[in-house]
């Protein structure tokens, strides 16, 4: 379905009304979803669709995924939120995993932001040195 001007400035505009101080807030989301479909305005369905992209694309910059070879203890836990809760601000959601074919490290990925710090990814990096 095409999105038309119209149509985007309206889910962008929902979008904004759902930020609690620079955050989404989910509850709010509910309810402005709720009661555009209850009113269904003209092109509802295209500015519902802008606006769920625009809640994905937030989510995924709120969403901090953190891989290792094993399970981090709770204080390099912690000090993974701190260091990424300055860098990307507060409201960062944390998933931690564990990926035993990194052998060892980190790879921490928020939004599009991907750091790589895991010993497959170097010695991936040095066979292609070769």
């Amino acid at each position: 379905m095409k999105i038309g001007k119209q149509a985007r400035r309206d889910g962008k505009d929902l979008y904004r009304a759902c930020l609690r101080e620079g955050v989404l807030d989910e509850s709010r989301v509910r309810q402005t979803v709720d009661r555009v479909i209850e009113a269904r305005p003209r092109n509802h369905l295209a500015a519902l669709q802008h606006f769920l992209s625009l809640v994905k694309l937030d989510i995924g910059r709120r969403t901090a995924r953190v891989e290792s070879a094993i399970d981090p203890s709770p204080e390099v836990r912690d000090a993974i939120r701190e260091t990424l809760g300055r860098r990307y601000g507060r409201g960062l959601d944390f998933q931690f995993s564990v990926q035993p074919a990194h052998i060892g490290g980190l790879r921490v990925q928020v939004g599009s932001d991907v750091y790589d710090g895991t010993v497959r990814a170097r010695l991936v990096a040095l066979e292609k040195s070769f």
